[in-house]
């Protein structure tokens, strides 16, 4: 398992974020387009995974009500895949989520991405739900995870 450095970023480094996002994800996009979803967004997060100080992944979330945290992107170089970065950085946000009194953390996944379904799953999340996403002509599965037991432990 890799021992990723999980550190948080500030919206200056978006350029590094549409980056990776860019090397993870199809369709590219620039970076605008993160300055647009997370325009106006309260209590935004951005996490960065590094690995022998190379960045190798990236989660991005933001307040979606005041009780629930919206893990919003979530990805990892391919070359660096299947080493826990992933469960790192999901962890990371989870913890954060808690840490600022969030009640629950939500994610959306699509239906083809599989391993991020598993670790979802894996890490205590419950399917709550699925929503057709017409841009990618792709089911979405809603996730859930209760957070109020995070800090107890």
């Amino acid at each position: 398992m890799a021992d990723s450095e999980i550190v948080m970023v500030g919206p200056g480094e978006i350029p590094l974020v549409t980056n990776l996002y860019n090397e993870i994800f199809r369709p590219p996009q620039d970076k605008a387009f993160f300055e647009r979803r997370l325009l106006g967004r309260y209590n935004k997060l951005l996490l960065v995974a590094n690995i022998e100080r190379q960045p190798v992944g990236f989660a991005l979330g933001f307040e979606l009500k005041p009780s629930v945290f919206f893990g919003w992107l979530l990805g990892v170089l391919p070359s660096q895949r299947r080493q826990g970065v992933a469960s790192q950085l999901l962890e990371a946000m989870t913890t954060w989520a808690a840490e600022h009194e969030y009640h629950g953390l939500r994610m959306e996944c699509h239906n083809a991405h599989r391993p991020i379904l598993h670790l979802a799953i894996e890490s205590g999340f419950n399917i709550v739900g699925v929503r057709w996403d017409p841009d990618r002509q792709d089911n979405l599965v809603l996730l859930e995870r209760d957070l109020s037991a995070i800090l107890e432990d």
